[in-house]
């Protein structure tokens, strides 16, 4: 490993743009936030160092013996976080980097890319939750930012254009286009920045020369070269540089080794890919992989399931990739069936507690119509209500080894059907003990509308629903006439309104209520939605009973003992299921 001469901002760029550098398939992939850039180049503006790089040349002739990809040039939260391989075909050899992915990644996108993340509060669907973003620097006024200096921002096109006295956008990338000095004094000019107050031109111009200097002239990216084309010597490097650190997550470092040693198929691909399936089923999940790789452990058979380097040695590796085709055919039917039961990104509240699940399909061979038949609702229901006992209380909080470890012993000793009372039984007594005492029971009551867990607390007490239906949870009486204001014009009076107001919100006035008729029923009064809708007795009464509606008097004046004796209902039947 040889020290070599330092080069330019611009000339790493350059070899990013003409693909000459690339990265190895052990390599992770972008993790850095918007900040997280705007710090670096803070960092370099002030003459900060930041760190050398580690490359490795990979001569013409071995470079089909490993597989390489690019730079994210344009990264996108939702749509673009993974890198495309890369189609080498030319007559020289590439450079590879083993260390300063993250940083290079950073410049590239700072000074020709992209970065598009979710805005807050906008659904994960929605296509305009994601606006493109450039990097930009305020050329007139310093940060307000404490820990830093300059001024970089990510801003859409249109965020940019909104120059004030403290505020001129200076698009970053713009830089590549200023091959020399004088062209930064032209700049100025023209854009009328030298006419400003003293300190405010004085900033501007010391400000872009700067970023100039930093981008064109001082030789700032400082690397050592590997030359050595062993793959075990490389991967020693890798892991010994990035695992005494907390800056590589630990699965990309054991997902990097993976990759390394799987002989037919290309580990990363293979498990980014399925990743990205699993989050596109129903309406979505949130997996990472993490759970993949944990999950690979856990239906491999391993007695050890740590995340350590260890485990992920060549033998196991090897066993991975034969048992990989049924390892994903598992966690997909879970995936499936749990789509089917309603849950999604936002309503499954752990996705360690679906690894069981997958075990048990892994046992069985994974049918191919689990989902639909018949002839396994019965394993189906088990399934259902041990799902929703161990979300409600939280059973693989912490550290999930020590509840997969004795939960899949008893799977793989199972027989016929989803062993349900089994694994209560072995947990009885533990600190993960999935029995529910009064107060617990009682607790449930106090989700409210929306919560990650109201979903689980609501589809428990409708066993008989048919979730492959959209259902949506209802106000039963409508949210919206929930305010003092309107409270007070139905007539309620003063004392009552904080009962009111205090509970609206709660289980007690929650339902779970199929799409379209939710529309329908939308702001109606309850009463007589009800009536109009159920206007034979006996259908209201069905549906009374399916919804633990109370014989009570339904007005919006009686909200206090409706609450009250649904309160009742609800809670009878926690304690008949539970």
């Amino acid at each position: 490993m040889a020290f070599v001469e330092p080069i330019t901002i611009k000339e790493a760029i350059d070899n990013v743009h003409k693909k000459n550098y690339l990265l190895p398939a052990i390599q992770r992939e972008f993790v850095w936030s918007t900040y997280q850039i705007e710090r670096l180049f803070d960092s370099l503006m002030r003459d900060y160092p930041i760190s050398s790089f580690l490359f490795w040349e990979v001569e013409r002739e071995n470079i089909s013996n490993y597989q390489f990809y690019e730079f994210v040039r344009e990264y996108h939260e939702r749509d673009n976080t993974h890198n495309p391989k890369a189609s080498i075909n030319g007559e020289s050899g590439i450079t590879a980097i083993l260390d300063g992915q993250q940083r290079l990644t950073s410049l590239y996108i700072g000074l020709k890319g992209t970065y598009s993340y979710k805005l807050p509060r906008k659904r994960w669907d929605n296509n305009s939750a994601f606006p493109k973003r450039k990097l930009y620097l305020n050329l007139i006024s310093p940060s307000k930012d404490n820990d830093l200096v300059y001024d970089f921002r990510f801003l859409t096109e249109s965020e940019s254009q909104h120059a004030n006295e403290d505020n001129f956008w200076f698009p970053v990338g713009k830089i590549l286009d200023l091959e020399k000095p004088v062209e930064i004094n032209k700049y100025l000019i023209k854009k009328q920045l030298l006419t400003l107050k003293e300190c405010k031109s004085e900033f501007a111009n010391d400000t872009l020369y700067k970023l100039w200097e930093i981008i064109h002239k001082n030789k700032s990216i400082n690397f050592f070269l590997e030359k050595d084309e062993s793959l075990d010597k490389v991967l020693n490097i890798f892991i010994r540089i990035n695992s005494g650190g907390t800056q590589l997550n630990y699965s990309d470092l054991l997902l990097s080794i993976a990759t390394a040693q799987w002989k037919e198929k290309d580990a990363r691909e293979e498990i980014t890919s399925f990743v990205d399936e699993i989050n596109t089923i129903g309406d979505g999940y949130n997996i990472n992989k993490d759970f993949v790789l944990k999950s690979c452990l856990v239906l491999s058979g391993f007695k050890d399931i740590a995340f350590k380097v260890d485990n992920f040695n060549q033998e196991n590796m090897q066993i991975i990739e034969d048992k990989w085709e049924g390892i994903t055919k598992s966690i997909r039917a879970a995936f499936i069936l749990l789509s089917n039961y309603g849950y999604h990104r936002d309503t499954l509240t752990s996705n360690n507690a679906i690894i069981p699940i997958a075990a048990y399909l892994y046992l069985i061979d994974s049918p191919d119509n689990f989902p639909e038949s018949n002839k396994y609702k019965h394993d189906r229901d088990l399934i259902f209500k041990w799902l929703v006992m161990v979300l409600l209380k939280r059973t693989f909080s912490g550290q999930p080894d020590n509840i997969l470890r004795p939960i899949r012993e008893v799977i793989n000793k199972s027989e016929g059907q989803f062993p349900f009372d089994e694994i209560i039984n072995k947990l009885k007594g533990s600190t993960k003990s999935i029995s529910f005492d009064d107060d617990e029971i009682d607790n449930l009551l106090y989700y409210q509308y929306g919560q990650s867990y109201t979903y689980s607390v609501l589809a428990f007490i409708y066993p008989s629903l048919d979730f492959k239906n959209k259902f949506h949870q209802d106000h039963i009486f409508p949210k919206k006439l929930f305010t003092a204001k309107r409270l007070r014009k139905h007539g309620i009076k003063d004392e009552d309104i904080e009962f009111y107001l205090d509970n609206y919100n709660y289980l007690a006035n929650l339902q779970l209520l199929e799409g379209i008729p939710n529309q329908e029923k939308s702001g109606k009064d309850f009463k007589s939605w009800l009536l109009e809708t159920y206007p034979n007795e006996e259908d209201r009464k069905v549906y009374m009973q399916r919804h633990y509606i109370p014989d009570v008097d339904l007005s919006l004046e009686n909200f206090r003992q409706f609450i009250v004796e649904r309160e009742k209902l609800i809670t009878a039947e926690f304690k008949k299921l539970l």
